[in-house]
């Protein structure tokens, strides 16, 4: 028996396969174990605040204010590198700062990356 790492519409199973010798038949046994866990949900942005949306899939490389920081409409909050390009992501709104995301983030395009309120 051998085993291996089998990933299925991201989930991870080990499987046994016998090597079968000429003239008989293969088979698999099912899962041995169960699949990896689940990553951890997104944070949500607190109700009542404009919701900064990353306006395209990349890294988010620098958190330009400090968590908690006022800001103006306007303001650079986010660098995000897309595509080998540095994009600055600016504020939506006046008010008070609380990122839903940190330095090193992958992101998807329209993720919330931070709430101003």
């Amino acid at each position: 028996m051998r085993k291996f790492n089998v990933n299925v519409n991201g989930k991870s199973y080990v499987v046994e396969v016998e090597e079968a010798g000429e003239g008989t038949p293969a088979s698999v046994s099912a899962p041995v174990s169960a699949p990896a866990p689940a990553a951890a949900p997104a944070p949500k942005a607190p109700a009542g605040g404009s919701v900064v949306k990353a306006p395209m899939p990349g890294l988010v490389l620098k958190l330009a204010v400090a968590n908690g920081s006022k800001v103006k409409h306007g303001d650079k909050i986010v660098v995000l590198e897309a595509m080998k390009m540095e994009n600055d992501i600016v504020a939506s709104a006046d008010g008070i700062v609380t990122f839903l995301v940190k330095e090193g983030d992958n992101v998807a395009g329209g993720a919330d990356l931070a709430s101003i309120g």
